[in-house]
């Protein structure tokens, strides 16, 4: 059902409230969303789950959800990770499809988009290098790809031959050396992460400085 919905016109089996609010919103255009069961008025600020404070149905994520927001985390590469699955589980248990079984059918395609967006979430922020990647992405940069032209051609050479190692050798020896180079490597990755956090607060910091053109 979730491939029908992604194509053009597939939304015809909701109401118009539903389609409406389905659709991506342009920020400071447009009324205000409403809710696609009452049509009571929503409150502006985005932090799914969203449930109507008329009805109390369960309203569409957002277009472009944060998550960080979302994870009531800080924009950080450091994150409280009890913190983290805390409000994992708690958001699970508003949103968890098996809640929604007697609900409209448009409630419970909102509750699995909800609960599939809290499962990337989690996922995203628990790992520490799919958060680095988003906190980059979040920034407007794009992290390298192996295929990039001005990529490190001697980390490439350190990578091949630890990959050689890796199929070729069964000393525990060799491997528990190789274990720990990528220990010390992945440090210097934390590290190159951390200072990527001040660049982008002195970043944010030099946009509010300039004078609007």
């Amino acid at each position: 059902m979730r491939a029908v919905l992604r194509r053009v016109g597939a939304l015809s089996w909701l109401p118009r409230a539903s389609q409406a609010a389905l659709r991506p919103r342009c920020g400071g255009t447009g009324p205000a969303p409403r809710c696609w069961s009452c049509g009571s008025a929503l409150p502006g600020a985005e932090g799914p789950p969203l449930f109507c404070p008329g009805c109390r149905a369960l309203q569409p994520p957002g277009p472009r959800p944060d998550l960080f927001r979302l994870m009531a985390c800080d924009r950080s590469f450091r994150v409280d990770v009890q913190q983290l699955q805390r409000r994992f589980r708690s958001l699970q248990r508003a949103v968890h499809p098996d809640r929604f079984g007697q609900r409209p059918p448009e409630e419970q395609y909102y509750s699995e988009q909800h609960s599939s967006l809290i499962n990337k979430a989690y996922q995203t922020l628990l790992n520490p290098l799919s958060r680095g990647i988003y906190l980059l992405e979040l920034h407007g940069m794009e992290p390298a790809q192996e295929t990039d032209c001005d990529a490190d051609s001697v980390f490439l050479m350190e990578i091949m031959e630890i990959n050689e190692k890796l199929a070729e050798s069964k000393s525990d020896g060799i491997l528990e050396e190789i274990d720990i180079l990528i220990k010390d490597d992945l440090q210097e990755a934390k590290k190159l992460l951390a200072k990527m956090k001040y660049f982008a607060n002195l970043k944010d910091k030099l946009k509010n400085k300039k004078i609007p053109s």
